[in-house]
C-alpha cells in the first residue's frame, strides 16, 4: 500500500503504508484415515487463496489461506516433468509444502527518510510458485498379504480384521489394496494390506501386479498366501515359486524381510495331498489354515505379532 498519514492537528503525518500479506501455500499432509488418491485424481488442480493488499496505519493485509490436501500415509511426491524425488509422506501429520505462496509486497512506509519524506515507492508482491508433480502411493502397512488371484486374501483379511473387501469366486475380485487392522488382547494392532493378486510376469505389467507390487516394499512381513487346494489347476509349490520370484524381480529386499507362508483352503479334500508335495519341494512348513471357516487364524496373527517385533 502507498498511503499517508492525515489527520488534523498532525501536520507531518508521513508515509504508513502497509505491506502485503503472503499467498497461501499449498500443501500435502499424510492422515492416517485417507487411504487413496481419488479425490485428487479427480480434482488435479489446487490452488491456494492470495494474500490480502496492505493497509494505511502500516497494517499488515491478511495472508492468504493454505490448502492443506490430505493423502494416505505412504505418498511419495514427484516433479512430474523432470521426475526429480521431492519428498515422502510416509508418518500421520507430517506436511510437505509443494508450492510456495508468493512473498507479499512492502508498503511505502519502508522508503522513508529525512531527506525522502514523501515516499510514493511501493513493490508489488511476488507470484506464487506453480508445479506439476505425480503422486505415488507406497500403503504404509506392517504386514503385506501376497498370493495369487483367488488364493483366499481377501477372505483372510476380512475374519482377521474389520476389513469388508469384496469376496468372490472369480479371480481378480480385489482390484484395489484393501487395509486392515488386526487387533489383540494386549490392546496392540497390526496393519495390515491385501495386495492385489500377482500372477506370473506381474513385474512386467502381467494382471494387476505390476501396479501393486509397489505397496509391499513398505511392509515388515511379508505373508505369502497359497491356494493348498489349487483350485485353479495349479501347482502351490509353483506357485510359492513364481512369487517369490515376482517379488525378487520388483525388489531384491523384499526377500530379506520375514516371511510367513500360510496354506490356505486346507478344508478342501485335495489339499492333504497337495500340502505334502508341497513341504517336500520347497522345504517349508507354512501354517495350515481355511480362511472360509475361520480355521487356524489366530497362529497366523500371532506369528505375524511375532515376526512384526522389531
Amino acid at each position: 500500500m502507498c498511503s499517508f498519514r492525515r489527520e488534523k492537528f498532525i501536520p507531518h503525518g508521513g508515509p504508513d503504508g502497509g505491506d502485503g500479506g503472503r499467498g497461501g501455500h499449498v500443501i500435502l499432509k499424510a492422515d492416517r484415515d485417507v487411504d487413496s488418491l481419488l479425490s485428487l485424481y479427480y480434482a488435479p488442480h489446487q490452488r491456494a487463496k492470495d494474500g490480502r493488499p496492505g493497509g494505511g496505519a502500516r497494517m499488515t493485509g491478511h495472508d492468504g489461506a493454505d490448502v492443506v490436501l490430505p493423502v494416505p500415509c505412504g505418498t511419495s511426491v514427484y516433479n512430474r516433468d523432470s521426475g526429480a524425488f521431492i519428498g515422502d509422506l510416509v508418518d500421520d501429520g507430517t506436511e510437505l509444502v509443494i508450492a510456495r505462496g508468493g512473498k507479499g509486497g512492502r508498503g511505502n512506509w519502508h522508503w522513508r527518510s529525512p531527506s525522502h519524506q514523501v515516499p510514493m515507492e511501493h513493490s508489488d508482491g511476488t507470484e506464487g510458485e506453480e508445479l506439476y508433480v505425480r503422486l505415488e502411493l507406497k500403503l504404509v502397512a506392517d504386514v503385506g498379504l501376497v498370493g495369487y488371484p483367488n488364493a483366499g486374501k481377501s477372505s483372510l483379511i476380512s475374519k482377521i480384521s474389520k476389513a469388508h473387501p469384496k469376496v468372490a469366486a472369480y479371480p481378480f475380485t480385489t482390484i484395489n489394496p484393501i487395509m486392515g487392522t488386526v487387533f489383540y488382547d494386549d490392546y496392540s494392532s497390526l496393519r495390515v494390506v491385501d495386495i492385489p493378486g500377482l500372477i506370473e510376469g506381474a513385474h512386467t505389467g502381467a494382471g494387476l501386479g505390476h501396479a501393486f507390487l509397489r505397496h509391499a516394499e513398505r511392509t515388515k512381513v511379508i505373508v505369502l498366501v497359497i491356494d493348498m487346494a489349487g483350485v485353479d489347476g495349479r501347482k502351490p509349490y509353483e506357485d510359492y515359486r513364481v512369487l517369490r520370484r515376482e517379488l525378487k524381480h520388483c525388489n531384491p529386499e523384499l526377500l530379506k524381510r520375514p516371511l510367513l507362508v500360510v496354506a490356505n483352503k486346507m478344508d478342501l479334500p485335495e489339499a492333504a495331498a497337495h500340502l505334502k508335495e508341497f513341504k517336500r519341494k520347497t522345504r517349508t512348513k507354512p501354517l495350515e489354515i481355511s480362511a472360509q471357516d475361520g480355521v487356524g487364524l489366530k497362529a497366523v496373527t500371532q506369528a505375524m505379532k511375532k515376526l512384526c517385533k522389531p
